[in-house]
């Protein structure tokens, strides 16, 4: 299946693991890779030895935080464009203006809480270089962030399956379970701007 975790370590291996992790946390073009599952999913692979786990808790690390970098350049140069970029099949205005709202509400610690949040994961290092955030805050905050997504999803993937026999049987619902609690944050701002609306109009 396409953007299957489990489908997408076995065709591309430790290498592609590396540039998918980089390519969704600062490519505006990489927001819909499956981050969270994708390093739950590698993490689960090293406990049944197909992966080493050293090696792909640094390699996730190291490409989290350049992904993030690699954003934030974007954003100072090149993102003012992205306010104005029409909307595609891919790309759509609404997640930048999600983004944005998240950042509004959370400032710099964002970089950080935005690890857990698909889409915002993305977008947040752009619009911190779009907003010229000072770059040793950015820098600090991105190492935190980094660290705690990679090396933490990883790790409870690892985790759970030393825990638990056979996991593989459970895989999927698992994937389905992270993946709907890693959108709960942008189901709740959603509501909250709706009923902000809803008021303003009132």
């Amino acid at each position: 299946m396409f953007l299957d975790p489990r489908d997408l370590l076995v065709t591309f291996g430790t290498i592609g693991l590396f540039l998918i992790v980089f390519a969704e946390s600062g490519l505006f073009f990489g927001f819909f890779l499956p981050g969270d599952s994708l390093l739950f999913t590698a993490g689960l692979f090293a406990a049944q030895g197909t992966l080493n786990l050293p090696l792909i808790l640094v390699g996730c690390f190291i490409a989290a935080v350049a992904g993030d970098q690699v954003g934030y350049l974007f954003g100072q140069r090149v993102g003012p464009a992205l306010f104005k970029r029409p909307d595609s099949r891919l790309f759509k205005q609404e997640y930048v203006e999600r983004a944005r709202a998240f950042f509004e509400k959370h400032g710099p610690k964002t970089i950080v809480l935005a690890r857990f949040v698909p889409i915002v994961r993305t977008f947040a290092p752009i619009l911190a270089g779009v907003g010229r955030m000072q770059y040793r805050t950015f820098v600090s905050y991105n190492l935190i962030g980094g660290f705690l997504w990679a090396v933490g999803v990883t790790l409870l993937g690892y985790w759970l399956g030393n825990l638990i026999p056979d996991i593989d049987a459970y895989l999927l619902p698992i994937i389905a379970l992270i993946i709907a609690l890693s959108f709960i944050p942008i189901g709740l701002e959603w509501l909250k701007r709706r009923r902000e609306s809803a008021r303003a109009d009132a």
